[in-house]
């Protein structure tokens, strides 16, 4: 009885986080169409810009998917703004000195990967986020590329991230950096959730040094 009860327990706070997930990519569809439109940028300009179909835009657009971090990324600077215009709670850098957890919305991107935005800092060019991976689940099935660098940490399970052709399993505790311009996909091939912190990085900020 006390087992039922826990995973009643469970599924409701599941309900809950993909509920609150649903409306966090609502918000950033809404929020991207609205910016877009305000520029009287077409769908294909956003597109060419971007390097996404203006297919996968327009169902950002409608909150019917959510684009991994590397396509905001890419999104946000077509529009020229931030992820934190994007994405409704994303704490920015200022003052904050500590960013609370229950200030940290999850955003349920492609597949069953749940994000959450822990600090955009716009100032030094850096996102930082935690991505959970449920198994047999990954950022896309075709490797793709976008501007920036990223570093990976991998918290648990077992993460399989593959760059130009070449395959790099990782378990916890490993570090992997890589140019974020190489193509390259992120896949959890286990039977088992995993999770990972990342640090996304503008290149170009330090090209200009």
């Amino acid at each position: 009885m006390a087992g039922k009860r826990k995973l009643k327990g469970r599924s409701a706070v599941q309900k809950k986080r993909i509920d609150s997930a649903a409306r966090t990519v609502a918000s950033i569809g809404a929020a991207i169409r609205e910016l877009r439109v305000a520029q009287r940028m077409t769908l294909q300009r956003l597109s060419n810009l971007t390097n996404l179909s203006t297919s996968m835009i327009s169902l950002v657009e409608r909150g019917r998917a959510s684009p991994s971090i590397g396509s905001l990324i890419q999104i946000a600077s077509a529009l020229r703004t931030t992820l934190s215009d994007l994405i409704p709670g994303v704490p920015a850098a200022e003052d904050q000195v500590v960013v609370r957890a229950n200030s940290q919305r999850p955003v349920k991107a492609a597949g069953q990967l749940f994000q959450r935005i822990l600090r955009q800092d716009p100032e030094n060019d850096i996102i930082i986020s935690v991505t959970e991976y449920r198994p047999n689940t990954g950022t896309s099935r075709v490797a793709q590329g976008h501007s920036g660098f990223e570093h990976g940490f991998i918290i648990e399970g077992t993460l399989t991230v593959e760059i130009e052709g070449e395959s790099y399993v990782l378990f916890p505790g490993d570090l992997i950096s890589y140019d974020s311009n190489r193509a390259h996909r992120i896949w959890n091939h286990s039977k088992r959730s995993a999770k990972a912190l990342w640090f996304n990085i503008k290149k170009e900020r330090f090209r200009k040094r």
